[in-house]
């Protein structure tokens, strides 16, 4: 009797439904639950640098949950044996034959962590370096400047790890810095040709508030978000959860301005009031509107920046057949891919 064929060796982003594949993969979030009448299980996902996908529950009747209660941690990298399916409630799902964790061996397989993070498509000490240049070249104010470059100073080695945001837009190390850079770099661009355009404004729009307001106007991530292990999902910290990144960052600018007493007080209040409004609606958590023209600026180039990186990851990656992408779980919609133009 033949031995039975051995599943190839894959990338989990490469799986295509109900092929028995080997692959590596990263554990991103694992989540102990209980059901209705009391039976616990852990639900999991596992993760390469592009794609995610839970696995079925692990129950606790089952062959890998002890293992999984005892040792499975996120962050964690894993060689499994499985397949995807494509379950009738829950869409793609991982069914894990084998499990166990990556040792020293599979590098002669091509096991390499970087593989399995999603990562900044920008070197995250060259963007750190050309944010501060950018500080240092555009906000002419001097405690200004000195205000926002003591604050990227301060946080440098975190702001180097950080994602923009926990799952929606750049998820990802670095993701803070490629969509700050972003950012600011437009707030240059809409600042100065708003001004041109409304020259008899009073006062006139201030560039430096812009391109300061720009630069921090995330800068509350940093306390809201608790650290994570590379490619694991960061999850908000206990005041992230109390707070929030808005009144973190607002917190954050006034501990900051102390060292820097020569700073206008009014300047650091406007300051203040767009970092702390510059998601512009309630319905997207802005606890108070804008109240400055400035807060506009941010605001669009921001949420222009992050939508749009959204659309790209969506479009980049998906996998599906036909003309329009699978329906994406952030966005909330399908994109359209058949395009020839």
């Amino acid at each position: 009797m033949s031995k039975p064929k051995k599943p190839p060796l894959v990338r989990l982003s490469d799986l295509v439904p109900n092929q028995p594949a080997v692959f590596f993969a990263l554990l991103a979030e694992k989540t102990h639950k209980t059901t209705r009448d009391g039976k616990a299980y852990y639900t999991c996902k596992f993760r390469d640098a592009r794609r995610t996908l839970a696995a079925a529950p692990v129950w606790a009747d089952g062959p890998l949950y002890e293992e999984c209660h005892a040792h499975w941690q996120p962050g964690q990298h894993f060689k499994i044996r499985g397949a995807m399916i494509d379950h009738e409630r829950y869409g793609a799902q991982l069914e894990v034959e084998q499990i166990r964790p990556v040792e020293e061996r599979d590098r002669g397989d091509g096991f390499t962590e970087l593989d399995l993070v999603e990562r900044s498509r920008t070197d995250p000490e060259q963007a750190f370096a050309e944010l501060e240049a950018l500080v240092a070249a555009e906000v002419n104010d001097p405690p200004l400047r000195t205000l926002v470059s003591n604050i990227l100073r301060a946080n440098a080695a975190e702001l180097k790890a950080l994602p923009a945001s926990a799952r929606t837009y750049y998820p990802f190390a670095g993701g803070w810095l490629e969509h700050t850079l972003s950012v600011a770099r437009n707030c240059v661009f809409l600042a100065d040709r708003y001004a041109v355009q409304f020259p008899d404004l009073r006062p006139p729009l201030n560039r430096d508030l812009v391109v300061a307001g720009a630069v921090l106007h995330d800068i509350g991530r940093l306390k809201e978000l608790d650290p994570a292990p590379p490619g694991a999902v960061p999850k908000l910290g206990v005041d992230g959860e109390l707070f929030g990144h808005l009144l973190l960052g607002r917190d954050l600018l006034r501990d900051a301005a102390r060292d820097v007493p020569d700073l206008h007080p009014e300047l650091l209040k406007l300051l203040e009031h767009l970092v702390y409004t510059h998601l512009k609606t309630p319905e997207w958590g802005s606890p108070k509107l804008p109240a400055i023209p400035e807060v506009l600026l941010v605001h669009h180039a921001d949420d222009l920046d992050a939508k749009f990186e959204m659309y790209a990851r969506c479009l980049t990656r998906d996998t599906a057949d036909g003309p329009f992408t699978d329906s994406d779980p952030v966005l909330k919609r399908a994109l359209y891919k058949g395009r020839q133009v």
